[in-house]
């Protein structure tokens, strides 16, 4: 693979375990339940089957290919690992965060969508839609998954967790957090009465304001 390519693989695997470490600390993983990846090229670094995200070390993150081949690693891949590859194969993404985060977790129990109640959830796409529940691990759950994804960066899965990807394992997490930040507002709002949403108008005048002020980079005087 040669030292740049072993260098580069070896930044990925420390980001992946680094993020996974976060996740858990954050509340938005348990036990060995979720999974992260980064993307580097044509080979994937994956959190394997069956460690604690919140101790995870570089040396047991796994690689594969696009195709799933194990390349490096002695421990095999999560079992959503076709949920992964999808999301590199249609979207395109540079990372994928899955959790069992509690309020999304919840949240996927009982909703079908999880409307734009605030304007941050556009970074996610807007509303946030909940794939059907379909065993996990299974071909039939990616391809949900990959559905609800369309023009999203954010999905719930019912009964089951969340998921969200990025350009870089940050992004991915960032949006995890706040897909999970979106979420316990909405249920702290609709504990109250029936939450505002915004509309379809509200939504391209905020995409139009952000285009505007740049809003969310660093801007020079």
């Amino acid at each position: 693979m040669g030292m740049i390519g072993d260098m580069k693989l070896r930044a990925a695997r420390d980001e992946v375990a680094r993020q996974s470490r976060r996740l858990a600390a954050e509340g938005m993983v348990l036990g060995t339940a979720g999974n992260v990846s980064a993307r580097d090229g044509d080979l994937v670094a994956i959190t394997p089957t069956g460690i604690r995200l919140a101790e995870a070390r570089a040396e047991q993150i796994t690689v594969v290919d696009l195709d799933g081949t194990v390349v490096d690693g002695a421990l095999a891949p999560t079992s959503e690992l076709d949920l992964h590859l999808g999301v590199y194969r249609r979207y395109r993404a540079g990372a994928v965060v899955h959790t069992h985060a509690p309020m999304a977790t919840a949240l996927s129990l009982v909703l079908d969508e999880l409307p734009c109640v605030h304007y941050q959830l556009m970074e996610l796409g807007g509303t946030v839609r909940v794939a059907p529940y379909r065993t996990f691990g299974t071909p039939e759950l990616a391809d949900a998954v990959l559905d609800a994804l369309d023009g999203r960066t954010a999905a719930l899965m019912a009964n089951h967790g969340a998921l969200t990807h990025g350009a870089d394992l940050a992004t991915a997490t960032e949006r995890a957090l706040l897909l999970e930040w979106g979420c316990t507002l909405y249920w702290r709002a609709a504990a109250i009465g029936a939450p505002r949403t915004l509309s379809r108008a509200e939504r391209a005048e905020y995409d139009e304001q952000v285009t505007r002020l740049a809003y969310g980079r660093t801007r020079e005087l």
